[in-house]
């Protein structure tokens, strides 16, 4: 009988210690952000097969290497932000405001990522896409996250820039060198990313407001941000028309201009409706459909310069 108890104490442990290690797991891909991650991850790829023929390997140990410095800029920003996240109820459950990983834990967990992936770009790869990779994690972290999320409203637009830099890692990748066409690839997730960001910071204000965090719809209101969004947009429109005509070289056709065209109606035809409503269903809408805008966008710029 004893023995038979010590047996199912002991498989009680087991149990609970492989959950615990489950939870553990699950908690420090939470610090990654890989949600975030999927569509930087599909602008590299596609940014690669723009650039050129890739191998199947050369793409993945990029996409490797951008996941972990990605995914160590996530982590470093739990770090930083540990104190508004556990004001919002929004992201008062993330792993370090809950007390599930320690803070110092995610800090170095962050770090460890973003050597590794600059010592993976740089062997694997090239130090060209290591160093840009490098910056985009200093960016995000050092520029956005440290500098200006809590003292400016403009914080998205000039810390975008460090969510832009995956086309730079991708080309370098490919080429060994950053040309014009890396640099309009960078400036079309550059000024895509206030009309995405902005649209969520609408269903997010009370939030935002509550963690004293100055986004724009706090600082300056929902109607200025509406304004702001539709201008944005209006930008990243007339910017992707006209990548045939700056960068011919990426032999742009039919399929890119038209994808480029109805999706660009369509984004202002939101922003437009967005400027006109105050409702939080026109915000959610903008939102989700600038997810698909860029994917799709980067998936037609691909099918032609390929196919």
């Amino acid at each position: 009988m004893a023995a038979r108890a010590a047996v199912g104490a002991s498989a009680s442990t087991a149990t609970a210690t492989r959950s615990r290690a489950r939870t553990v797991a699950g908690d420090l891909l939470t610090l990654t952000k890989p949600k975030v991650q999927s569509l930087l991850l599909f602008t590299t790829v596609t940014t690669m097969l723009a650039a050129g023929e890739p191998s199947l390997g050369l793409v993945l140990v990029t996409c490797l290497g951008g996941a972990l410095s990605a995914g160590g800029a996530g982590a470093i920003n739990h770090y930083l932000d540990r104190d508004l996240d556990a004001i919002m109820s929004r992201t008062s459950d993330r792993p370090v405001p809950s007390g599930r990983i320690p803070a110092r834990v995610a800090l170095a967990f962050g770090v460890t990522l973003g050597v590794a992936s600059f010592a993976l770009l740089a062997t694997a790869v090239n130090p060209l896409a290591a160093g840009l990779s490098l910056g985009g994690l200093v960016g995000y972290v050092g520029v956005y996250t440290v500098w200006l999320k809590r003292r400016t409203p403009q914080n998205i637009v000039i810390g975008g820039a460090a969510g832009a830099v995956p086309p730079l890692v991708a080309w370098a990748a490919v080429t060994g060198s950053v040309g014009a066409e890396a640099i309009y690839l960078f400036a079309v997730v550059f000024f895509w990313t206030p009309p995405h960001f902005w649209a969520l910071s609408l269903l997010m204000k009370d939030e935002y407001a509550r963690a004293a965090v100055p986004m724009l719809p706090v600082v300056r209101g929902e109607s200025e941000t509406r304004w702001q969004i539709l201008l944005y947009t209006l930008v990243l429109v007339a910017w992707t028309a006209a990548l045939p005509l700056f960068v011919p070289a990426l032999g742009l056709g039919t399929v890119y201009v038209s994808a480029a065209a109805g999706l660009g109606a369509a984004f202002v035809v939101l922003a437009e409706r967005l400027r006109r409503r105050a409702d939080r269903g026109s915000a959610l809408r903008t939102y989700l459909f600038s997810l698909a805008y860029l994917a799709l966008l980067f998936a037609a710029l691909v099918a032609d310069a390929r196919f």
